[in-house]
């Protein structure tokens, strides 16, 4: 199998050291189980010369290529290179990873499917937004990995909301969604399958630490922040506390958000309860694979070592292979 991954020569030394430990630890992880693993490092623009010395009939591809180094928002494109060169990889194919993209459109998708998202609108200038639910939330409407998420964009009033519109648009050259914030337990969510698909158990993202209902959010310096208050102070509960039926309805509808979004593989949702409904924030095709992400934590959980939580994605994808796939 081929591993594929980016390393953006943009990245600062430590980012890039610190992914390259990263695939390294997947790598091993794999070959542990039995699998034999060829890296591919991606670090340019040119993915087409990373891969033309493989031949896709003697390969199942685990794509880990995040994004085609130098190109935003290019996940889609580089699953769209691996199918035009034939090659079979794991993961969801490019209309999925272009939908996921594009918050309104996810939203008007998940909303014909009953999917129950926060109550939202999407504003192209400050000017134009009319909006009368508080707490809301203003957000980049093209952007993943929280993004322009940080306490600043949860507003209690109009002219603070236009304000943030305004941040947004002029900072990130994009429309804002502006959703209802809803302020209620906050559950990580893995489903991973195809025709038969799993939910993994769920994780919380535990907010007591924060009285100002304006931190208690998982921001990008929760994220990617070490040290900072959010980074430090959101405490992952591992199983999440829910009950039998709380669970049910969790898991009914991430399998309607997993079928309507038509989810390939594995996917990650970002759901909040309130009042005995489950909102999805945020749906999440192409999440890290990394061994401390949240994928490789709720594998973990359901009994899954790292590497046999890769090599089950990779069977996955095997299994549409026209050699492999036959056997």
């Amino acid at each position: 199998m081929l591993l594929l991954y980016n390393i953006d020569p943009a990245w600062e030394p430590l980012e890039q050291d610190e992914a390259v430990t990263a695939t390294q630890e997947l790598i091993e992880a794999l070959r542990q189980v039995g699998h034999s693993v060829t890296p591919v490092q991606v670090n340019d623009l040119d993915l087409r010369r990373f891969l033309s010395p493989y031949n896709p009939d003697q390969f199942i591809v685990l794509n880990w290529c995040e994004a085609i180094p130098g190109i935003a928002h290019s996940d889609a494109l580089a699953a769209e290179t691996l199918e035009e060169m034939g090659f079979t990889y794991s993961g969801s194919p490019p209309p999925v990873l272009r939908l996921s993209g594009d918050k309104e459109k996810v939203k008007d998708v998940l909303l014909r499917a009953g999917v129950p998202t926060p109550q939202g609108c999407v504003c192209s200038t400050a000017q134009r937004a009319v909006w009368d639910r508080f707490p809301a939330i203003v957000k980049p409407v093209r952007e993943h990995c929280s993004i322009g998420i940080t306490p600043e964009a949860v507003v209690m009033d109009l002219p603070a909301l236009r304000g943030r519109i305004a941040f947004v648009t002029e900072t990130y050259r994009q429309a804002a969604l502006v959703e209802e914030f809803i302020d209620g337990r906050e559950f990580r969510v893995t489903l991973w399958g195809n025709e038969d698909v799993q939910m993994l158990p769920p994780v919380e993202m535990e907010f007591s630490a924060f009285s100002d209902l304006r931190e208690r959010l998982c921001s990008w310096d929760a994220k990617f922040t070490p040290g900072s208050r959010h980074y430090t102070e959101i405490r992952t509960v591992a199983p999440a506390p829910l009950t039998m039926e709380e669970l049910r309805l969790l898991e009914e509808v991430s399998r309607a958000a997993y079928r309507a979004m038509e989810i390939r593989d594995y996917a990650r949702f970002d759901f909040r309860l309130r009042e005995g409904v489950f909102y999805l924030l945020d749906p999440n095709p192409n999440p890290d694979i990394s061994a401390d992400a949240s994928l490789a934590l709720m594998a973990e959980l359901a009994g899954h070592s790292y590497g046999r939580m890769g090599s089950r994605l990779v069977r996955l994808a095997a299994a549409r292979h026209p050699v492999f796939g036959k056997q």
